[in-house]
C-alpha cells in the first residue's frame, strides 16, 4: 500500500488492513498489531493534515483532538455489528445497510441519522460546516473521495467459537 499522506487516507488504509487481519475475522494478531503499531506512528505524522474538496492538502489550523485509539475503537465497533456497510468519504465514516438493529448503539457511538441520504454519518467533533449547499452522497464521494464499501459480517464464526471455548474453561 502506498505511504498515506492525509490522515482520510490513513484511516482508509486502517479499516481495509482491519477488516483483512482482525483476529475476530479470522486474521492474524500479530500483524494486525503490526498494522495498529503503525496507525499509531502514522497517525502522529497525519493528524492534521487533510484534504479539501479539490484535492489539496493542508495543515488543520486547529489541532485535532481526536486519538488515534479513537478510530481503532470505532472500526473495531463496527465490525462487530452484521450487515452493515461501512465507507470513509473525506474525514466523515458513513454506515448503511441494515442499521435498524443498531440504531441505539450508533447513537451512544455518536453517529448522526441522515434522513435524505438514508444513512448514519460520524463527523470529527472539531468540524466546521462552512457550506449551506446540500450535496448528494455521489458528489461528496467524487470531492473528497471514497475508502469503497466494506460490508461487516459482525464477528466471524471462528472467532465465536473461540469466546464460547474460552468461557467454558
Amino acid at each position: 500500500m502506498p505511504i498515506p499522506k492525509t490522515l482520510e487516507e490513513l484511516k482508509a488504509q486502517y479499516r481495509k488492513l482491519a477488516f483483512n487481519h482482525h483476529p475476530d475475522k479470522g486474521g492474524d494478531m500479530e500483524i494486525m498489531k503490526t498494522v495498529n503499531n503503525e496507525y499509531d506512528e502514522l497517525f502522529i505524522l497525519l493528524k492534521d493534515i487533510h484534504k479539501n474538496k479539490d484535492g489539496e492538502t493542508y495543515t488543520a489550523q486547529q489541532a485535532t483532538t481526536e486519538t488515534a485509539d479513537q478510530f481503532k475503537d470505532l472500526i473495531n465497533e463496527l465490525m462487530r455489528m452484521e450487515d452493515i456497510i461501512i465507507e470513509i468519504i473525506g474525514c466523515f465514516v458513513w454506515v448503511t445497510g441494515n442499521t435498524k438493529e443498531y440504531k441505539e448503539k450508533l447513537k451512544e457511538m455518536n453517529f448522526q441519522w441522515h434522513s435524505k441520504k438514508l444513512a448514519w454519518f460520524l463527523k470529527p467533533e472539531d468540524y466546521c460546516i462552512k457550506n449551506t449547499r446540500e450535496y448528494g452522497i455521489d458528489e461528496i464521494r467524487a470531492m473528497y473521495g471514497t475508502s469503497g464499501k466494506m460490508k461487516s459480517t459482525g464477528i466471524c464464526k471462528f472467532a465465536k467459537v473461540r469466546k464460547k471455548e474460552k468461557s467454558m474453561s
